[in-house]
């Protein structure tokens, strides 16, 4: 195990080798993005097309996100995607970035990635995030409130919310009993096991293995980062909407780090917004489109991903053009050499042990044409 990014084999596999000229291992983050005059099928097609394309160059994962209620992200469900994947994958690690632990039951997602992990054996990662991933109507919508009959049958239910990411750190010490199956006798789940999962190993004539997924902890502040610390998990921050953060939440995981079972000493990855371009005008035009869409997220009208045509043509007030120049700032975009620089910069300025790359544009040959070029200029090789 190395002794900076070391892990154990009992959490499965979590750093992987950087090839050519990459100074630290390179993975994409896909939201299936769903561009104005596209469908839902056409963008699930496409992630299937950048998951193939970053294997076949060397990536180490392809992780998915849970957003609800986005026209433009279809990837609400992450386990489903993930199972789609990977039957069109070999090598890749695939996991989510992540499952928003708050919006299930946690012996369901051990079930969802016990089944990956029997799918594709040995490359499933488990990242985890405490947001709902939507606004606050769509969560409650999600079944995070306590319903509380008042009076007789019939009589309307009253909902009172309660935001469960308060029991982040309990959901998740059970979600790993389950996933270990290794609940203490007398616990009142010491009997229920997650399947597919360890017990099959130790059922008579069991031959299962009982390795399970890797754990990963997701943020954007420094809640998550303090416990993936505390617990000795990998961790992964959200470097992309969150910039302003990224070091200091970094410098407190790696502060608050107490080696573990699964790890033994920090390991953070930082998710990173990059698209690269044949050349800096189309780069912009590509990532103007996304930025389109947040302001349009942000205030309250979110839709599909606009076509650059559209974002160039339209009139942003000055507020919105704060807006984007801000969001731009964060965005590493130009040509393929522009966008390695602007990432090794990113890499030596964080410490960070793997950059996470996220495109967001209107169509999937923008993004393809992106993972491609920054394959090219880390001199990624093609493996075939």
């Amino acid at each position: 195990m190395d002794e900076n990014r070391g892990e154990a084999n009992r959490g499965g596999q979590i750093r992987g080798t950087a090839d050519g000229t990459a100074s630290v291992p390179l993975s994409v983050l896909d939201l299936v993005t769903v561009g104005a005059g596209r469908t839902a099928s056409q963008a699930l097609r496409t992630s299937v097309d950048i998951a193939r394309l970053t294997e076949r160059r060397g990536f180490h994962r392809f992780w998915v996100a849970e957003h609800h209620s986005m026209p433009g992200v279809a990837s609400s469900s992450p386990a489903v995607i993930l199972a789609h994947l990977a039957a069109h994958t070999e090598r890749i690690r695939l996991g989510s970035g992540g499952v928003m632990l708050p919006n299930h039951a946690p012996l369901v997602i051990a079930e969802q990635f016990g089944t990956l992990e029997a799918m594709a054996p040995g490359r499933v990662d488990l990242g985890l995030g405490r947001a709902p991933g939507t606004d606050g109507a769509t969560a409650a919508a999600l079944r995070r409130t306590d319903r509380l009959n008042e009076g007789a049958l019939g009589s309307p239910l009253v909902e009172r919310s309660r935001d469960l990411g308060e029991d982040f750190p309990q959901q998740l010490a059970e979600l790993i009993r389950f996933l270990d199956d290794d609940f203490p006798d007398g616990h009142p789940y010491a009997r229920i096991h997650a399947v597919p999962g360890p017990v099959q190993a130790t059922s008579p004539g069991g031959v299962q293995s009982p390795a399970r997924p890797p754990v990963w902890l997701l943020g954007s502040s420094g809640f998550s980062a303090q416990l993936a610390g505390v617990l000795g998990l990998p961790f992964a921050f959200a470097h992309h909407f969150s910039a302003r953060n990224t070091v200091p939440a970094l410098d407190l995981y790696r502060e608050s780090f107490k080696p573990s079972a699964v790890l033994d000493a920090p390991y953070a990855l930082i998710g990173v917004s990059a698209l690269a371009a044949d050349d800096e005008r189309e780069a912009r035009r590509q990532v103007l489109s996304g930025a389109l869409s947040m302001v349009r997220l942000r205030t309250g009208r979110p839709g599909l991903v606009p076509t650059p045509e559209e974002a160039e043509a339209y009139d942003f007030s000055p507020m919105e053009r704060e807006f984007v120049d801000n969001w731009l700032a964060d965005i590493v975009h130009g040509t393929a050499d522009e966008v390695r620089d602007g990432l090794d910069a990113l890499a030596e300025r964080t410490g960070a042990d793997e950059l996470m790359i996220t495109a967001n544009a209107h169509g999937g040959e923008a993004r393809l044409r992106s993972y491609e070029l920054i394959a090219d200029a880390y001199g990624l090789p093609d493996l075939g």
